[in-house]
């Protein structure tokens, strides 16, 4: 390793380990990912358990399950038919939590990007 190499390392190295100042910039960057954060969480948790349901009543309907209880295929297409309204209300609540916290943080969020703009 040459001496060129390992200053630019060092340098890199130290950056590393000051105490580092957040600029307006990334402050935004991070208010922005509080805003959407949470909901973002949410509906892919949401999603997934919505889509297990959605699962777990085709696989009633189609009696690939209980498969030798025939009574379970009207109560397949009823889960399979919870399933889909909740990936359907997904999209809803996502879009709700979206906009609480756009409601919460706004103010923040503008205040700071007209700073930048206007700097």
């Amino acid at each position: 390793m040459n001496t060129q190499t390992q200053q630019t390392y060092a340098e890199k190295l130290r950056a590393q380990y000051l105490p580092r100042e957040e600029n307006k910039l990334e402050t935004l960057r991070r208010l922005d990912k509080k805003v959407k954060r949470p909901a973002k969480v949410f509906s892919y948790i949401f999603g997934t358990v919505s889509a297990l349901v959605l699962g777990a009543g085709m696989c009633l309907a189609m009696e690939v399950i209980g498969a030798s209880v025939p009574v379970l295929m009207p109560v397949g297409i009823a889960v399979g038919c919870v399933g889909i309204a909740l990936c359907i209300a997904n999209y809803f609540i996502y879009k709700g939590i979206l906009r609480s916290r756009k409601k919460k943080y706004g103010a923040e969020v503008l205040a700071l990007s007209d700073e930048l703009l206007n700097a």
